[in-house]
């Protein structure tokens, strides 16, 4: 969004349209020419299917953690097959509009010799942690998102679990000046902040 914000400034006469999809979708809507640049992801556990007519731009990688409640029993960090072992008697939640968290998990559990018991659904990060200081369940969730009182995020040590994002544009498209310029700056954002990462966010809730 902060890129978006300087770009009105610096180019008035680019305008930016900005539309909400999971990537499946926005890649569809690349496919039918609906739009020009799609922000999407894939999980290193997950990979999305390549399209030989379609350029991936690597943007940045975060580390995801399973999310479980503050008081669970469970080393910090943990080895991933282990720590899914313990919770194999236990809900397991994942994205309601998106399958491919919901392959992670079950490629895990099934190394870690169990079937899930995929029983909850959500989008909302903040409804995943609610659900989990409610008892519902364990699930997947950045590293970097501040967490509830009472959700700990535990750290894996591998298999590691990284979620991996990217812009992606058609071949023919990459040419035109309005998207190379957008799809240059996101670039160099990423690697501006990979190089100089923001001072971590604290996930404590005070008075």
């Amino acid at each position: 969004m902060p890129l978006f914000a300087d770009l009105a400034v610096s180019h008035p006469r680019l305008h930016v349209l900005v539309r909400e999809h999971e990537p499946p979708e926005a890649v569809q809507l690349l496919a039918a020419d609906e739009t020009d640049l799609a922000l999407t992801y894939d999980y290193n556990l997950a990979p999305a299917d390549s399209d030989p007519a379609l350029h991936a731009t690597a943007l940045w990688t975060a580390a995801w953690g399973l999310a479980v409640p503050a008081d669970a029993d469970v080393p910090d960090p943990a080895d991933t097959l282990d720590v899914f072992a313990r919770f194999r008697s236990h809900d397991w939640i994942v994205n309601s509009r998106n399958t491919a968290d919901d392959t992670v998990i079950r490629t895990l559990a099934s190394m870690a010799g169990f079937t899930p018991r995929v029983t909850h659904r959500a989008d909302s990060l903040e409804l995943v942690q609610g659900m989990i200081t409610a008892g519902l369940g364990v699930g997947l969730m950045p590293m970097d998102f501040p967490t509830f009182p009472g959700v700990r995020l535990v750290r894996l040590t591998g298999p590691l679990v990284t979620m991996r994002a990217y812009a992606v544009a058609r071949h023919g498209r990459l040419s035109w000046p309005p998207l190379t310029l957008v799809t240059g700056l996101l670039a160099r954002q990423t690697a501006t902040t990979a190089a100089h990462p923001p001072r971590p966010r604290s996930t404590e809730h005070g008075d």
